[in-house]
């Protein structure tokens, strides 16, 4: 899908200016234990779904929409694992400049729904389930940090803390 519309329209009247984005990431794992990921058009790297969040549209369905526009897979988001603030202000080829608060989710297959990956726009040269053990290079950085917060996620809950991760500066 590329830029949302609303940032387009800010950015006519911010420029280049730094802008605060909410963003969504999708951990999408098969029935096989394996990890849905997308080859990106912009860097070429490997990297879990994510995507940004419109006006008004909740979260779960940001999630939703993103992994569907982007591989075609249908998943329903289960856990909210982990939000977090990026400290590292991002400045694109174009000179946009952007930080962005994620929301990383666990999510599922729908039952009945499709879970064969195709690339689904511009975004994704390649789309594909991988072996968490066979990961495809390169892997974007913010990739291997999220799949972190996915692996501490899950220890905590085996050991009985299922809340989702945050940052604080207390």
């Amino acid at each position: 899908m590329g830029t949302p519309n609303f940032v387009l329209k800010l950015r006519e009247k911010i420029g280049h200016d730094p802008l605060w984005l909410v963003g969504i990431t999708a951990y999408v794992q098969d029935r096989n234990g394996r990890i849905l990921l997308g080859r990106r058009s912009d860097t070429g790297e490997w990297a879990l779904v994510y995507g940004i969040n419109e006006p008004g549209e909740e979260a779960a369905d940001t999630v939703i929409r993103e992994v569907r526009e982007e591989t075609g897979v249908d998943v329903i988001p289960k856990t909210l694992a982990c939000v977090k603030s990026s400290k590292l202000m991002l400045t694109y080829a174009n000179g946009d400049q952007t930080q962005y608060m994620d929301h990383l989710f666990i999510c599922e297959l729908r039952d009945g729904g499709n879970s064969v990956p195709f690339v689904g726009d511009e975004e994704s040269l390649q789309v594909g389930w991988f072996d968490a053990e066979a990961l495809p290079e390169p892997l974007a950085k913010t990739t291997v940090e999220r799949l972190a917060y996915i692996r501490e996620f899950e220890k905590n809950s085996r050991n009985g803390d299922n809340r989702a991760l945050f940052a604080h500066d207390l």
